[in-house]
């Protein structure tokens, strides 16, 4: 028996580049019982991630087919070279290929939404979405938010539609020792209100010089080529704040993972619906006091583990930011409860996954 997982091909893979998706699916590689059975399909890279389990692509300049349709044909190919006649076919975030992949190949196929399947191509219509369910085994979204996108306007087969929450590794056993740190991570673009994060901190910085302030990410996931002006326009914003501002472009997992150890306060100011919130999870399991947008499935993560600010302005966000910083007492009741609160786990996430396929094992051969 096999497991065939298809990444989009935007997603590097690696070691040094991986985003959320890539990140996701390494962390539920870690703990699932199918390891040894499991095939990465995705973009070549320098580093893979699980090296044994994945096989890369480079998209070939004669090809007429898309980038993510050529990295699906080339998967079907050595699929259905494959002598094992158990296989399953787990498609992440990209619908549209659904058609080309059960038209080619017989084997039961499950596809996972990590954003709002309302808004991609192949999952827009209610008619896109009731095909999807015909063809498909099973459907995996990030969060009750997603699921509800998916269903909506569906009344048949949703006992095929499964919440599976990311889950996140935790790397440490005891709360860290947090320092005057604030911390901002994700994609330098309108969406993710980046820039409300820097004018207020642009704001008070002065007003508290034994703060620091850092800004992790870049432009395009996995690339520190700042493209269009928006993100240049950012950039020079928070540099001119001073010493006290950090901008880090974009970083591996493990540079992430030590500066939410040492940070006290993270801000995540989305002004889109956030389909779930991986940085939300992870600054979790690592006791750091949030502040953040109450949109899409972040509120789902957080709960009242944090400070959720609905219709998030750079008034409301420096308000709450300064109740933080001020008093210490507050900020320590968040850092302890998000510590101690945080169960979104790889093992827990890798468990319900491998239950749900040993289902679908059963129920298929």
């Amino acid at each position: 028996m096999k497991i065939n997982i298809l990444l989009p091909y935007k997603e590097k893979f690696d070691k040094n580049k991986a985003s959320s998706v890539s990140i996701t699916v390494k962390n539920n590689l870690i703990y699932s019982k199918y390891l040894d059975q499991i095939r990465v399909f995705g973009q070549k890279v320098e580093n893979p991630l699980f090296k044994d389990n994945f096989t890369g692509f480079n998209h070939s300049i004669l090809s007429f087919k898309s980038k993510n349709k050529y990295l699906a044909h080339e998967m079907l190919k050595k699929i259905n070279k494959d002598i094992d006649k158990e296989q399953l076919i787990e498609i992440h975030n990209r619908p549209y290929l659904i058609d080309q992949i059960t038209q080619t190949s017989c084997f039961p196929v499950s596809l996972f939404f990590h954003n709002d399947p309302q808004t991609m191509k192949g999952s827009k219509s209610v008619k896109d979405r009731e095909k999807i369910l015909q063809k498909c085994t099973a459907i995996f979204c990030v969060s009750e938010f997603i699921k509800d996108k998916f269903s909506e306007g569906i009344s048949e087969n949703l006992q095929k539609v499964h919440i599976l929450y990311n889950g996140v590794e935790r790397k440490l056993k005891s709360f860290p020792t947090k320092k005057k740190e604030i911390l901002f991570v994700g994609r330098l673009v309108p969406e993710k209100g980046v820039d409300l994060y820097v004018d207020v901190i642009q704001n008070i910085a002065k007003k508290f010089p034994d703060w620091t302030f850092d800004m992790i990410g870049s432009y395009r996931l996995g690339d520190n080529k700042e493209i269009g002006s928006f993100a240049n326009q950012v950039i020079r914003k928070f540099l001119k704040i001073g010493n006290q501002a950090k901008f880090h472009g974009f970083q591996n997992q493990r540079f992430v993972e030590k500066k939410m150890e040492s940070a006290s306060i993270i801000i995540i100011p989305s002004i889109w619906q956030e389909p779930f919130g991986l940085v939300a999870a992870e600054a979790m399991s690592y006791g750091i006091c949030i502040i953040a947008s109450k949109v899409g499935g972040i509120p789902e993560i957080i709960k009242d583990n944090g400070i959720l600010i609905e219709n998030i302005n750079k008034k409301n966000l420096q308000n709450n930011l300064l109740r933080v910083i001020q008093n210490v007492k507050l900020r320590e009741e968040y850092q302890i409860k998000a510590w101690s609160n945080f169960n979104l786990t790889s093992r827990s996430s890798s468990n319900k996954l491998d239950l749900i396929r040993k289902t679908l094992i059963e129920m298929c051969f």
